[in-house]
């Protein structure tokens, strides 16, 4: 016999039923990402210029970036802006996912969503601020001691 405590048995649910739920659950993670994006777009180009002030920093006296496409001054900082803003929409989609998951799972595996979401939101935050301080000034300064030898 198992330890495990009986769950009540819920009415089993076709593959459809299932599609219709995953479908809602991608509705609201993508709603909640685009909210946040539409909040942000009007400061697309600030927000860009705070991504790329890594590189920005390291680049020779008089050097600048410059745009390889004829939409890519448009584009660029609006892509940048919708990571942003999924970013931040991180813990709803996370968190939607769970929900997704969820019903097949034991009672006291239910109980581990708040130290998921918190966990996971952090340290991937954690792991962006090492990158963003980090990583990227490490590497932008090698890349252009190498490409002006």
């Amino acid at each position: 016999m198992s330890d495990l405590p009986e769950e009540p048995a819920a009415p089993e649910e076709n593959f459809f039923t299932h599609l219709v739920e995953l479908r809602d659950r991608i509705i609201k993670a993508s709603i909640s990402v685009i909210v946040l994006f539409l909040g942000m777009v009007y400061w697309a180009p600030d927000i860009f210029q705070l991504l790329a002030r890594p590189l920005l920093d390291v680049l020779p006296k008089g050097a600048h970036m410059i745009v390889t496409d004829v939409t890519g001054s448009f584009f660029v900082p609006i892509k940048v802006t919708l990571m942003a803003a999924f970013v931040l929409a991180l813990p709803v989609v996370i968190y939607q996912v769970w929900a997704f998951v969820a019903p097949g799972l034991y009672q006291h595996e239910k109980k581990l969503v708040i130290p998921l979401v918190v966990s996971t939101y952090t340290l991937f935050l954690i792991g962006m601020a090492f990158a963003y301080l980090l990583v990227f000034p490490t590497v932008f300064s090698f890349m252009v001691v190498i490409t002006s030898l």
